[in-house]
């Protein structure tokens, strides 16, 4: 057959189109975002789930402590209570709100791979740390005296600062424990923490039941730093493997590459989220301290602490979930992935709210139970029922409120938390309270509803700051913030020559 033929049959027999069957399938917008949101659920999870195992096992361990405490008396029980409160106070909110700055530092070091940054904000978080525990030592020591001054009774002060005093070491301990916990979870690594964490928590029973015998409080007391100590034992191990496995991590140094602008814009840093912290911690315990100036003070406070008992429990996934998104949006951040950094954000925000409604319907489901686990007293436990439905519409709101706390300090910017709990929780939700619960004699249902108000106002306002964010702008803080000094020297040379090539034209 000639060539023009077969041109012909070309030509006059055109090819016959596939049938749908063969017609490629080409993903529409909704797939794709699909795949990406059950992507980054998949990688949230990941990191999540660890986390509120270990945020559990810490829980658990105060629980432990708790009923040993129980076990030697009602005056150790007490002042033990008390003098823990007064730690956690004064103490470990604030050497937890210290560590915060890591998460957006080291986070977005990680996703810019800049090891040497990743290794000086350990080092100078674990210095400023160490530094912080002199003048909280020396509060520590005259716990008594100021306990005694707010107008708690002699014995029990007495008491909770012998409880105190030999929780003294716990004090280094943390500040070992804390950074590391942040140097790992920065980098997507909880594993390592969650196991760490259960292993101690099966040592603290036998701990206690040794010293609590041959110490009693005392023994009760060192029982929590020799626990939080096994932690960090193995959590340093692990972070010496982690750093010698990959060889280079070790050589790339950084450790003392500190100057004294580092330390200014990291100490800026960890002081506005340790206000953000600390701001949030300490309405709690000013709540106590107004259920206590209630007529019913006793039954009041009895029901109070144990619907924060369920809460605290609670509040250990709320931790996790800002935690994680804290990561995710730091990690996106320092990788120059605005886009994704973003969508982080709106995933766990909305994960936020789904976990809130979860929490709201555990409290309701738990109200009819939860009261008799803890006291036999019908009015104490018909409080419990009563005050846990108020405390499941806060739970609503609580949930979202952690994980816009976790997205403002993944993007460096703390301070606009700050701002919204200083004004929800000190400006509107403690003088309502106090207005609802004494002027208009509605007791703790009158502090609920003003504690639920400031959350409402303080959520709102979170939630705008977040929406006028500027991740791309965000983006190109967090490059600059992890390039190297290389990189900022060639930054600094280009932006020098083209002034002197402007200076020249002008010439």
């Amino acid at each position: 057959m000639s060539a023009t033929s077969k041109l012909g049959d070309k030509t006059n027999h055109p090819a016959s189109l596939p049938s749908p069957s063969q017609t490629p399938k080409w993903p529409t917008a909704n797939m794709i975002s699909m795949k990406m949101l059950l992507s980054e659920l998949r990688v949230q999870g990941r990191l999540a789930l660890p986390m509120v195992v270990m945020n559990l096992a810490w829980f658990g361990k105060t629980a432990i402590t708790t009923a040993f405490l129980g076990r030697l008396g009602k005056l150790d029980l007490a002042g033990g209570a008390l003098g823990f409160t007064f730690a956690n106070v004064t103490g470990f909110s604030v050497m937890n709100g210290l560590c915060g700055a890591m998460e957006s530092i080291c986070g977005q070091a990680h996703g810019a791979k800049n090891c040497k940054l990743l290794h000086k904000t350990l080092l100078m978080t674990i210095l400023l740390l160490l530094l912080v525990t002199i003048p909280i030592t020396f509060l520590w020591l005259h716990v008594d005296k100021i306990l005694i001054c707010f107008g708690q009774q002699e014995d029990i002060s007495t008491t909770a600062k012998i409880y105190v005093f030999y929780l003294i070491p716990d004090l280094i301990v943390t500040s070992l424990f804390c950074p590391l916990k942040a140097y790992l979870s920065s980098q997507s690594i909880t594993l390592p923490t969650m196991v760490s964490s259960a292993v101690a928590l099966a040592f603290h029973i036998p701990i206690n039941i040794v010293l609590s015998k041959t110490m009693g409080l005392k023994g009760v007391s060192m029982a929590v730093w020799i626990t939080d100590l096994i932690v960090v034992v193995l959590l340093a191990i692990y972070v010496g493997i982690l750093e010698s496995a990959k060889g280079s991590r070790w050589k790339e140094g950084g450790w003392w590459d500190q100057s004294l602008m580092d330390w200014i814009r990291f100490v800026k840093l960890s002081g506005s989220c340790c206000l953000n912290t600390c701001l949030e911690w300490w309405c709690y315990e000013i709540l106590v301290l107004l259920t206590g100036h209630l007529k019913n003070a006793k039954e009041a406070v009895g029901v109070l602490s144990i619907v924060l008992n369920l809460d605290y429990l609670l509040f250990s996934v709320m931790l996790s979930l800002a935690t994680c998104v804290s990561t995710r949006v730091s990690n996106e951040l320092g990788a120059n992935q605005a886009g994704q950094a973003s969508r982080s954000a709106r995933v766990s925000l909305g994960l936020g709210l789904i976990s809130g409604c979860i929490g709201s319907l555990v409290m309701v489901a738990a109200r009819g139970s939860w009261g008799a686990l803890f006291s036999h007293d019908k009015g104490i436990i018909k409080g419990v029922k009563k005050t846990m439905l108020l405390m499941a519409l806060v739970e609503v709101f609580n949930f979202p409120l952690a994980v816009c706390g976790g997205i403002v300090r993944g993007t460096g910017r703390p301070w606009l938390s700050m701002y919204a709990n200083l004004g929800g929780f000190y400006l509107l939700a403690l003088p309502l309270g106090v207005v609802f619960a004494f002027k208009l004699r509605l007791g703790l249902v009158g502090l609920f509803i003003g504690l639920t108000t400031g959350i409402v106002t303080c959520l709102t306002l979170v939630l705008v700051f977040i929406a006028r964010i500027n991740w791309e702008g965000e983006a190109a803080k967090a490059q600059t913030l992890t390039s190297d000094e290389q990189v900022q020297n060639e930054l600094k040379y280009d932006a020098e020559e083209r002034v002197k090539d402007r200076e020249n034209q002008q010439v």
